[in-house]
């Protein structure tokens, strides 16, 4: 018994130490030697913390197609891929209404950029122009007939628009790939994309029947280039070169053609910036109003049950390392709300503690010894348990399902919070009182029971 007991004591500071080093990071090896680096919760925080952009888009009707809710729920995946790209972590894209898409955009260091990206429509074309090499600028109009010429200097007059049907030989969605790149003999940036297998037997066969002719790349009905084909192009790679003013923009361009083309056109009607302090201050509210309800919860737990409490204190804190570390290794965005969520599954953690603790104060109270009480104790409270946690993690299911930007983050902590209360107390807790029963302190458990059998 005195080993079995010994070996649930060790793995149970295992758990401990182990989210301890997941959730704070207090140590990191580096060449096989730990280094100290302080304790600081490597968390994910949300907009309302961390401070950023909130976006409000709105899709809009073209010439040739309208703004659905599928059309605006096949946009949100498109401008999820692009933000993906950009690198924002955890950002929350979620749809208002019929036609308005809500980005929120956490810590992100430039929100025109993110603008410039997201709101471009994007849908690259491949086109061919024949005998006609179009200036970088040029137009096609709407319906897709004539090209609009850049007035060649600053004054000039701009000249009549040349009649020239847009015959689009592959599309940005026939891409497998794109990355920005330096040509290597001008050093000038340039986009590398490539085809997948169908879009690169297109490009092989077209190029192979047009060496002379121009091969026109458009975006947004606009030029960027229009290169003449001296050769057969096989293995359905090229390059977009030319226009592009540094790396930056050639990146740019690789994101949109990486993300897909928009299918409707949208339109930022809302850009609001979260300042950083606004989050701080939330933040240390949020710590106060936890530290403060810890302490009612330990004080409680103490002052009513003695010992036992003081057990289950230690088991919350136990309780708490291993809800961090969920959250930290899930990489799980911390939202006011759930901090909310994780304030309340403190309460609940120490629920599931008060059942057991009177279940066992019952048995003490029918003759029973200490260790039966506690035994049965335990195993008539896992019902009651199980019932009471079971149902709140429906409805943190059903929050998360149903719900969507800080209310899935609620639902998030608050399900982890209850599956680690139940850890918490169905097996640290109990281990601790194990051990105080070995360890002689089995008055002390009791005293609280009232007249019992010893």
């Amino acid at each position: 018994m005195g080993s079995r007991l010994g070996l649930r004591l060790v793995l149970i500071l295992l758990v401990a130490v182990v989210a301890l080093q997941v959730a704070f990071q207090p140590v990191r090896v580096r060449g096989w030697r730990p280094q100290w680096q302080g304790v600081a919760l490597r968390m994910n925080l949300g907009l309302d913390l961390r401070g950023g952009s909130l976006l409000v888009l709105e899709g809009r009707d073209s010439p040739t197609t309208k703004a659905t809710p599928d059309a605006v729920d096949a946009a949100m995946r498109v401008i999820e891929r692009r933000i993906d790209q950009l690198g924002v972590v955890e950002p929350t894209i979620q749809r208002q209404g019929t036609s308005r898409i809500i980005v929120e955009l956490p810590g992100i260091d430039e929100p025109e950029r993110a603008i410039r990206l997201i709101g471009k429509t994007a849908l690259l074309e491949f086109v061919d122009t024949g005998a006609q090499r179009l200036p970088e600028g040029a137009r096609w109009s709407a319906d897709g007939k004539t090209v609009t010429l850049p007035p060649p200097a600053p004054g000039q007059p701009a000249p009549a628009p040349l009649a020239l049907p847009k015959t689009v030989i592959l599309t940005g969605g026939d891409l497998r790939d794109a990355r920005a790149a330096f040509d290597q003999t001008t050093a000038e940036p340039i986009v590398q994309f490539e085809f997948h297998s169908r879009g690169g037997r297109v490009f092989e066969e077209f190029t192979g029947k047009n060496i002379g002719r121009y091969l026109t790349i458009v975006l947004d009905n606009e030029v960027i280039s229009s290169p003449v084909i001296r050769d057969r192009i096989t293995g359905g790679r090229g390059v977009i070169s030319g226009g592009f003013q540094s790396i930056e923009e050639a990146r740019d361009l690789a994101v949109l053609l990486r993300g897909g083309a928009l299918p409707i056109p949208v339109e930022v009607v809302e850009n609001r910036t979260v300042g950083p302090q606004l989050g701080r201050d939330s933040i240390d509210a949020s710590v106060k109003a936890g530290w403060v309800a810890g302490a009612a919860v330990v004080g409680f737990m103490v002052l009513y049950y003695g010992l036992p409490g003081l057990l289950a204190a230690l088991a919350l804190g136990v309780y708490l390392l291993v809800v961090l570390a969920l959250l930290v290794g899930l990489h799980a965005t911390l939202t006011l709300p759930g901090i909310a969520g994780l304030i309340l599954s403190v309460g609940m953690a120490v629920d599931a503690n008060v059942i057991i603790f009177e279940r066992t104060k019952e048995e003490l109270r029918a003759g029973k010894t200490l260790r039966a009480a506690i035994t049965a104790g335990w195993s008539r409270a896992m019902s009651a348990i199980l019932d009471s946690n079971v149902t709140t993690l429906l409805a943190g299911v059903v929050l998360f399902l149903l719900g969507s930007g800080p209310i899935r983050g609620f639902a998030v902590t608050l399900s982890l919070g209850v599956l680690a209360s139940m850890f918490s107390a169905i097996v640290v807790t109990r281990v601790f009182v194990d051990g105080a029963v070995a360890a002689g302190l089995g008055a002390a458990l009791v005293r609280v029971a009232g007249p019992v059998a010893r």
